[in-house]
């Protein structure tokens, strides 16, 4: 995102001061991802509110106001998701890695992968295991719309071979690991998602991000591009805001 403080003119009706967070979706569009406001004591005075101070006097309350809203939740969805559903940061992701057993009638599967359940729970990874009658592959694209961060595939050869299969959900791409310190690796591929899809998002911020010096740049970047954001200089005079 890009952060600032708002000017005079854009700030909340009666606050002293407003800041926000600007971002930019995958499809070139800004969205104003969250702003607050430091009131001062003006509101306070406005509707009475006061309080008793140390020095036993009535006093006006400075306030703030915090708009996190769950406008932030369409901005996760907009910045991160894809074709196939939902991208989430593996830090507010409900489920952080997902077990799903492959050919899971067959035996000693279904306790491998309660194991290996058990193993991530110990180490503090939000995980589950589908062990519904579902396909495998109604698993997957079940999982991937839901933007689980980390898919763990784990199937008779596999259990074999002592392996497992993980797909990263921001670029799908599969590896097999091994079964020992499995908790360590997951957490690994966590930190690889996360870092992924912010360097996926600064980069499209950046290559959308255009650079002017004159009233008429600003009129051609936003003729010529039709996205993104603009970054210019700006003396501090309203009536040069006004003009743009």
């Amino acid at each position: 995102v890009v952060k600032g403080k708002k000017t005079e003119s854009d700030k909340f009706a009666g606050a002293v001061s407003t800041y926000a967070i600007e971002a930019l979706m995958h499809d070139g569009k800004a969205l104003q991802a969250g702003t607050s406001h430091y009131f001062g004591d003006g509101f306070a005075k406005a509707f009475g509110i006061q309080y008793q101070s140390k020095e036993n006097k009535l006093e006006y309350p400075h306030q703030t106001s915090w708009g996190m809203t769950t406008r932030l939740i369409g901005a996760i969805i907009m910045t991160h998701g894809d074709n196939n559903g939902l991208v989430l940061p593996p830090d507010v992701a409900p489920i952080q890695a997902v077990i799903i057993p492959v050919a899971q009638h067959k035996p000693g599967v279904l306790e491998k992968a309660a194991e290996l359940k058990a193993s991530l729970e110990a180490a503090g990874i939000r995980v589950k295991l589908d062990d519904s009658n579902n396909s495998a592959g109604w698993k997957y694209s079940e999982y991937e719309m839901k933007g689980v961060p980390v898919r763990i595939e784990v199937g008779p050869r596999d259990i074999e071979n002592n392996q497992c299969v993980i797909v990263t959900r921001h670029n799908r791409e599969k590896s097999f690991v091994s079964l020992d310190n499995l908790a360590a690796t997951v957490a690994e591929k966590l930190t690889e998602v996360r870092e992924g899809i912010y360097n996926k998002a600064l980069e499209n911020r950046e290559n959308r991000t255009y650079a002017c010096t004159t009233l008429e740049e600003i009129t051609k970047a936003l003729n010529e591009k039709g996205d993104g954001f603009i970054k210019a200089m700006w003396c501090g005079d309203e009536a040069c805001e006004d003009k743009v």
